[in-house]
Parts: C-alpha cells; structure tokens; sequence
C-alpha cells in the first residue's frame, strides 16, 4: 500500500496543468489492480469472515437462477443435498426446479458476504454446463474465478466448427492437459462452451487461446509461447526488460494470389541475375517469363459497350415502322431456314453418291504379272542352288582341311616315337 500512497503525493506535488499525465493514470490502475487481484507475495488476501460484516444483515435478498440441460437432471438430483451443504455454509440457499430445469441461489438472514451471491451464481452456471460438483465448489474460494467461453457462433461451417473445437482437446486430450498445467486452470469443453476455472490472469490466457483456435490458429502456438514465459519469469535479471525478443513471431503463411506471384517473379529475377555472374545465358522458360510485358493497370473500368438500342440507331433500324420491321425479320427467318434446308439435302444426298470403283485387270495386264512372277520364281531357286553349291564347297574344305591335320598330327607322333 505504501508504493501507491508515494505515487498519489507525487501526483499532488505536480499540479494542476500536469494532473492528467500518464504517471498519475498509471498509479491509479496499479492502486485500483492491486486492490482487486494478488500482484504479488506482499500482498495477502484475507478471507471475508462475519465480524467483517458490520452492517449486519442484508436489507434486501438477492437471487440468481439459471436453466440446465435434460441430460443433467439425473446428476444435480444425487448431487443436490452436498450442493445445499456447501452453500449453506456461506448463507446462501438454493433450489432446484425439475419442472422448469432450473436451479436458483438467494441471499438468507445469515448470509454475511456481499459477493457470495456471485460466486454461488457461478457454481450453479458451472454444474449446469457440465462440471461436476467437487470441482465446482471450488469456485467460492476468493483466490478462484470462471469463465464460460461460448464458441456457438464463431464458426459458421459445422464440420469446421467441430474440428476446431476438437483440435481445443487435442489427441487424448493432450492439448487441454498442456493447457491446463501451464495455466493452473481447470478447462472443460462441453457442447458449444468452454468452462474455465482458476486464477484471474490464467483466465485471460486460457480465453486467449479458445479464442485463436476458433479463428484457426492453433493451440501449440500459444502453448509454446506460454512455456517460454514460464522461463523467463524465474530468471530476475529479465523482470524489468521486454521479452518480446525471446518469444517466437509466428507469420502467416497463408498468401494472397498475388504476394505468391510476386514472390514467384523475384526468385526467377534472382535466378536470371546469378546466371548472368556466372556468365551463362537465362534459360528459356524464365527469359520468355521475364520478357512478357506487364498490363498496365488502370483504375479505370473498360469502356461501355454500345447497347441494343445504340446499334439500331446506327443501322437506321431505330426509325422503321412496325410493319417494315416485321417485313425484315421474316426475310431474315426466310434466308436462314434456306441455308438449314440447303444443308439438309446436301446430306441426304451423301447416301446416294456412289463409291469409287477399282477397274479389273485386262487379260494383258494380268499375263505380264504372271510373267514377273515366274521370273523372280526362277531367281529365287538360282540363289537357292548357288547358296547350296556354295555351302557344299565350303563342307568340302573344311573336311579336306581336316584330314589334314589328323595326317601331319600322325607323322609327328611317328618321328617322336622313332626318336
């Protein structure tokens, strides 16, 4: 409490013409944060006890009712008589209605704790939203806060609405265990709604990511970031710098059609630059690519084209009577169905020409084929016979050439054994 009484004299000393400078707003967000939330280790809350209460009892009863699902009904009636327990401690009462599907919680005599009433609101928003009731309890303390995300509406597409919700839990809900243990935070997903109980500055976080997710940015992101934090946050040299240079910049890599084609074009730039260093020619492809000229863009729309009524005022059709008119597009009708029927008969006509004919041979044509014939016949067996006279020539010596050898081989073994 000290650090901000020395900002508000600090404040005084300045005056009037420098009363609203940052300074002064700044230390009266920290008085009134400090107030609300624990900042840090000096400050302690201290639990709201009766003898706090020096008003006494209310003079007004306030209450809060909210509605639940069927499929609940079974789950809030074994657990109701433990739920009337925990609130009765506080001074609150509460009532469940089957025949509406309500459940209800009002301020008693004994209620010493103006804000209970919130809190017990919040617990019967979280059983009916599907925590179960040892969690929801926990919800009265003062150092624990809820929030109820709702997702319905973010994505209009159901089956994209669904993946993303699942991507939230992950595989074997190994995303929502990292989220939880990273935060302190008890998440649940239920339907079209994320509960979230814990600390006031974990559930800014755990909004935050729900949030990115629905907008397909996926939960690792933020998860890896919030890892980082926890880091830096032990070493106390970084508690008075920025840590923005420690924590990843994660850029969109989705790009417009034409980022893409600009990018295409400075890598085909850069290609052709490094060939030209190298002392080589661009490459086809990319020279044709580079050499295409660029349309030039105008903000301006294409002219109008001339309508209906502009072409028969050229014409001079604009000026005929009805009758002429009508005298002009029966010509027409008469010139177009005579070209149709033109057409028509010319290909009737098709299935009446007669095909080509081959003319037969004459008798002399037929002799002189005969004769050809004969001819390369009597070629043919003349190769034959030369080709058999010419192998039986080549047997011959190959055999005489043989008995040859087997001679002089004969005589050599002869003068061996003589020797």
């Amino acid at each position: 409490m000290s650090e901000a009484a020395e900002a508000s004299t600090q404040v005084k000393e300045k005056g009037k013409n420098k009363a609203h400078r940052k300074d002064k707003l700044s230390a009266f967000y920290w008085t009134f944060y400090a107030r609300t939330y624990e900042v840090s280790n000096s400050w302690k809350i201290d639990p709201f006890l009766p003898a706090d209460n020096k008003a006494g009892a209310f003079s007004e009863e306030s209450s809060f009712a909210t509605l639940f699902p069927k499929y609940r009904e079974k789950y809030l009636r074994e657990v109701w008589s433990a739920a009337t327990t925990a609130l009765e401690a506080h001074g609150i009462a509460c009532t469940l209605d089957l025949v509406q599907g309500s459940m209800s919680v009002r301020t008693t005599r004994k209620t010493y704790d103006p804000y209970i009433i919130l809190k017990a609101r919040d617990m019967i928003k979280l059983m009916a939203r599907g925590v179960a009731l040892n969690q929801a309890v926990k919800i009265l303390n003062d150092d624990v806060a809820c929030d109820i995300i709702k997702i319905g509406n973010l994505v209009r597409n159901k089956e994209r609405y669904v993946k993303r919700r699942q991507r939230i839990i992950g595989p074997d809900g190994s995303t929502l265990k990292a989220i939880e243990l990273l935060t302190n935070c008890y998440v649940l997903v239920q339907g079209s709604t994320v509960s979230v109980m814990g600390p006031f500055k974990s559930l800014k976080e755990v909004r935050r990511i729900v949030l990115d997710c629905m907008k397909n940015i996926h939960p690792i992101y933020r998860i890896k970031e919030l890892m980082i934090r926890r880091e830096l946050a032990k070493d106390p040299k970084l508690a008075t710098e920025s840590w923005d240079r420690f924590l990843p910049q994660f850029r969109k890599r989705h790009l417009k059609t034409s980022e893409k084609t600009a990018k295409k074009n400075e890598k085909l730039v850069q290609k052709d630059e490094a060939r030209r260093a190298a002392g080589l020619e661009p490459a086809a492809e990319e020279k044709d690519k580079l050499e295409k000229k660029k349309k030039v863009y105008t903000p301006f729309p294409p002219p109008q084209q001339p309508s209906k009524i502009d072409l028969q005022l050229e014409s001079g059709e604009y000026f005929l009577k009805a009758s002429e008119k009508a005298a002009k597009e029966a010509e027409k009708r008469k010139q177009k169905q005579a070209e149709v029927t033109k057409q028509r008969r010319a290909e009737r006509a098709e299935a009446f020409i007669a095909p080509a004919e081959t003319a037969a041979p004459t008798v002399e044509e037929k002799k002189k084929k005969q004769k050809r014939k004969r001819g390369a016949a009597a070629m043919e067996e003349e190769m034959d016979v030369e080709e058999d006279e010419e192998q039986s020539e080549r047997k011959k010596m190959k055999k005489d050439k043989k008995d040859k050898d087997k001679k002089s081989k004969k005589k050599h073994r002869e003068a061996e054994d003589e020797s």
